[in-house]
């Protein structure tokens, strides 16, 4: 044992003067796993978009323990060409249209290396100046490219924080919310608490709301309608709001969707404002996915009433090429944060806590769930100073581009047909009912149709159209995903990566008909 214990010290002591952060080591490893992306990057629209490998390939492949020894980074970067590339996603191909992008770029990544390279814990001013006086510059930028009424910037009492996704900011603005109530009435009426959204909106609410408290059953979930385009109408909103108060119930919350994850259906914010001032209602708008577009002027009358609102979030990381994680929000009154999320343990204290903060010395661990934090703001600011806003609109504008050019193919064949309307850089579509029946006739000419006339003609629609989606991603050469609106089920085809070109559009649309055609 002795023996063995002097080799330990002597193996230890051999490593403690090791730097594990040496500038030489650092630039031969940064320009191999730079050189490695690069090639990734240059090479990806050879790999199939959607993984083909099986669940629990990669347990067959890697060792069942860590390695006791080091091992070289050309090994690691072998076994991560050879092993997890194959079991990726690729989120990046210029041939992925499924769900919602996650926009990169160059520069958006760069900001990342120079985030994670300083790997600063900026909870507050004095932890990382820059850190904090940076996101406060970026959320002005940034809300001024959406033309944010004055109220939600720093500029004007309100102010800006940048979460890592729309999740933390629905928790962090719900759980302001019920405080400020629960504060008039009483901890102990918590089980009274009703929050609203729609039937299309994303299911992070309703997370958000369970974690903060709110009772299952309290969670409204507004039916929407084909009139109204899925948007959630007002009156719906009131109606059921009406119903709560009579039950005496205590309404807190309107979660309201500018794109929803679905057909990107749009919340009209003035009318459903006007509703929710008559009771005190927080008003949040998730704009995760469209938010992007509405720097540009032809897209900004989708979050007119913003001014009525108490909070706005939306994600870069979507749509305007920064990384992920990036989800920015914007609240008025930013003491309701504060007030439920403030934390001043003895060892965090310093100075600047012990005094009024200034605009400059925002305490951001308190405008979040966790206390550490990323220097998320620095990727940000160097997206927007490397594109500049006009071509951070010109890409945008170029990906609604694309996806028009997607909804004219689609309509020229009448086989098909877009099944909602387009707001943005998303178009729905199916094969229509008469092509579905055309094609299960033609199959089943020998008389096993018969079988078929069980199911009504849109549940033959909608098998029809998932089993063509299928064979479509398990081709590998285009990767979309599907939504059920309505009862009826159609293909998303989300435009909108960084490398895709008109040429892959047109591209998906023929491999869309040549599964048709072969199913």
């Amino acid at each position: 044992m002795g023996s063995l214990t002097s080799d330990l010290e002597l193996e230890y002591n051999s490593n403690s003067s090791i730097n594990l952060l040496d500038s030489e080591e650092f630039r031969r490893q940064g320009h191999m796993f730079v050189d490695f992306m690069a090639e990734y990057y240059k090479n990806i629209d050879k790999y199939p978009v959607r993984s083909q490998v099986e669940p629990g390939y990669l347990k067959k492949r890697l060792p069942e323990s860590a390695p006791y020894s080091p091992e070289s980074v050309e090994t690691i970067l072998q076994d991560v060409q050879e092993h997890i590339v194959p079991g990726i996603t690729h989120w990046q191909s210029p041939n992925y249209f499924a769900y919602f992008p996650a926009t990169s770029s160059v520069a958006g990544i760069v900001g990342e290396m120079l985030s994670s390279g300083f790997n600063v814990v900026g909870l507050d001013w004095i932890s990382s100046p820059a850190a904090v006086e940076l996101e406060n510059i970026v959320m002005d930028w940034l809300g001024q490219m959406l033309d944010l009424p004055k109220s939600f910037l720093f500029s004007g009492n309100g102010g800006g924080v940048i979460q890592g996704t729309t999740c933390e900011a629905l928790l962090c603005t719900l759980t302001a919310a019920r405080d400020r109530v629960l504060k008039k009435i009483g901890r102990e009426n918590i089980s009274k608490l009703v929050v609203y959204s729609s039937d299309q909106t994303h299911c992070a609410f309703q997370k958000a709301a369970q974690i903060v408290g709110i009772d299952r059953k309290n969670i409204r979930a507004i039916k929407t309608t084909k009139s109204s385009s899925y948007g959630l109408s007002a009156e719906s909103v009131l109606s059921q709001i009406n119903l709560d108060v009579e039950a005496e119930l205590i309404p807190l919350f309107l979660c309201a969707t500018v794109g929803t994850t679905a057909i990107t259906a749009v919340d009209p914010l003035k009318p459903l404002c006007d509703v929710a001032k008559q009771f005190g209602i927080w008003v949040h708008v998730d704009a995760a996915y469209a938010g992007s577009a509405c720097i540009c002027p032809e897209f900004r009358h989708f979050i007119d009433g913003v001014e009525c609102v108490d909070s706005f979030s939306f994600n870069p990381h979507k749509w305007l090429f920064t990384t992920l994680d990036c989800c920015c929000l914007w609240v008025k009154d930013p003491s309701c944060l504060l007030s439920t999320l403030s934390t001043n343990p003895q060892y965090l204290k310093n100075e600047a806590t012990d005094q009024e903060p200034k605009e400059q010395e925002v305490g951001y661990k308190d405008w979040q769930i966790t206390l550490c934090r990323r220097f998320r703001s620095l990727k940000l600011w160097v997206v927007i100073r490397n594109f500049g806003v006009a071509n951070l609109r010109n890409f945008i504008r170029s990906h609604v581009g694309m996806a028009k050019l997607f909804e004219r193919l689609v309509t020229s064949d009448k086989r098909f047909e877009v099944a909602f309307p387009r707001n943005f850089s998303l178009v729905c579509f199916r094969v229509t009912p008469s092509a579905v029946m055309d094609k299960l006739r033609t199959k089943y000419k020998n008389g096993t149709y018969d079988q078929y006339r069980q199911f009504s003609e849109e549940e033959r629609t909608n098998e029809f159209n998932r089993e063509l989606l299928e064979s479509i991603n398990v081709s590998g050469k285009v990767f979309m995903t599907h939504a059920i609106v309505g009862g009826i089920y159609v293909l998303r085809f989300a435009a909108g990566n960084s490398m895709t070109m008109e040429s892959h559009v047109r591209a998906a649309w023929t491999v869309v008909q040549e599964h048709l055609e072969a199913f």
